[in-house]
């Protein structure tokens, strides 16, 4: 299974979207002052991308029709989830090593829903291949980032 199928832009533009925290890694391998700010942006990234995949899991079941609740369920947590990983930060706890471990491993996870979902929505051609490579890069570089934290 290959991208080709895909609108080239598409796949430019959605493998750019791991760029963010390649830079976000190289500001904590760097250290110095912005490490913090840098460790910050990573993980409100990592949510916020997080959250954007439920919505478009959303968008995608509403347009195949899906009315099991575990669509739904499937869909609205991962915003909860980003924003329960950002809470800590909020309140002053002890943070962001955990919050980026899980939101990495989540992330990197996130093509499982792919697959549960594509038993009730065509995908197009190529787009899980593409869906693998992003959420494998981003995946692994915010685990990375949360190792150093």
């Amino acid at each position: 299974m290959s991208t080709v199928a895909l609108p080239r832009p598409l796949v430019i533009l959605g493998l750019a979207g791991i760029a963010p925290q390649a830079f976000c890694l190289m500001m904590v391998l760097h250290g110095g002052e912005d490490r913090w700010t840098a460790l910050a942006a990573a993980c409100c990234y990592a949510a916020l991308i997080l959250s954007f995949l439920g919505g478009l899991w959303w968008m995608a079941g509403m347009l195949a029709g899906v009315k099991e609740a575990w669509f739904h369920v499937l869909a609205v947590v991962p915003s909860l989830i980003g924003w329960a990983m950002l809470l800590p930060w909020c309140v002053g706890a002890p943070w962001p090593r955990p919050e980026l471990m899980t939101l990495g491993l989540l992330i990197l996870a996130s093509p499982l829903a792919d697959r549960a979902l594509a038993r009730h929505v065509q995908w197009p051609a190529g787009w899980q291949r593409l869906r693998l490579m992003m959420a494998t890069g981003l995946g692994l570089l915010t685990m990375a980032i949360g190792l150093l934290a």
